[in-house]
């Protein structure tokens, strides 16, 4: 019996969770709490990839790459009964092209407890590595945490936010969990996600689809193989991303670079008409308007693309209401 559909979700502002949640968490009984594909729920792992779908399909603007690569990778990953290796997810891209978004409905879409969870865990630079000079020791708890976590519930997921800020050699300490052993430090960690996440790659992905519209080429058109070398590329050559000299690049453990696309005017456009719709609102030409129109894009010249992506939608329609 598949695991009842949650449904869309609105379009709205992320909810970051401020700090660790408690690794403690209360004995599920396993055979009552039946999945997707026949297999039972681990924790509160309960996939419901329809809902996933369909917010996706409603709510994230212009990027056909990460619909579909995160899709599938996560279905492939949920049928496998004994992956030999953890899902490991790079989501780069420009800033507020829907990054963080898609991270928020994976926990919300494969974890009863969405966000809230306690087999969901979010890290923040500046919240959890404030302090350059403590990196052995945040490589002690962090080590800690993963193999506590995954000790408690091998279905985990644990999300990595603003990678381009973090101290390089922190992320080294993760690289025995990603690769494809069976056991680490006496831990079963194969059903485990990973999901980066950072800004490293966005210029370079924005330059491929300027090239492809100067080209007259669909931005549909614009395939994964264009962008992979480019934004391994940047994250090599970034000092200040937590994957900078590491062997996680070399040993390549990410499974999937997923690129997000920079956004256009209408995908804007798109994204205000989903929070006014969230807010309960009515669709106002004249508030949709003021919005595009306070709005800056680039480059100078052909003004394509959003400088904020759909970040500061939310604010600006406070603004003008």
């Amino acid at each position: 019996m598949a695991a009842a559909t949650r449904g869309c979700r609105p379009w709205g502002s992320l909810l970051g969770l401020l700090g660790l949640v408690s690794a403690a968490a209360a004995a599920w009984d396993l055979t009552s709490l039946h999945c997707h594909f026949g297999t039972f729920c681990e924790c509160d792992f309960q996939p419901d990839f329809q809902g996933l779908e369909c917010d996706l399909a409603q709510h994230l603007a212009g990027q056909h790459l990460a619909k579909a690569l995160v899709v599938k990778a996560l279905k492939a990953f949920v049928q496998d009964p004994a992956p030999t290796k953890p899902l490991v997810l790079s989501l780069h891209g420009w800033t507020g092209t829907g990054k963080s978004y898609v991270s928020s409905l994976l926990a919300r879409y494969l974890f009863r407890g969405g966000l809230r969870s306690p087999h969901v865990h979010h890290f923040s630079p500046v919240i959890h590595f404030p302090h350059p000079g403590h990196v052995e020791r945040y490589k002690k708890d962090l080590k800690s945490w993963v193999q506590g976590n995954l000790t408690a519930c091998s279905r985990s997921l644990f999300l990595f936010d603003e990678m381009d800020k973090l101290a390089p050699g922190l992320m080294e300490v993760l690289r025995p969990f990603l690769g494809s052993s069976w056991v680490v430090f006496g831990t079963n960690y194969r059903k485990a996600i990973f999901i980066f996440i950072s800004n490293t790659g966005g210029e370079q992905i924005n330059q491929v689809a300027l090239e492809a519209w100067r080209g007259r080429r669909d931005r549909e058109e614009i395939r994964l193989q264009e962008l992979e070398l480019v934004i391994s590329q940047a994250v090599l050559d970034n000092p200040h991303h937590g994957f900078w000299r590491s062997g996680i690049m070399e040993e390549h453990l990410l499974d999937v670079l997923v690129p997000f696309l920079p956004l256009q005017r209408h995908h804007v456009r798109h994204c205000v008409l989903n929070e006014l719709a969230q807010l309960g609102l009515e669709p106002r030409d004249e508030v949709v308007q003021a919005v595009l129109d306070s709005t800056t894009f680039f480059p100078e010249d052909e003004q394509l693309f959003s400088s904020n992506g759909c970040k500061t939608v939310a604010s600006r329609i406070a603004f003008f209401l």
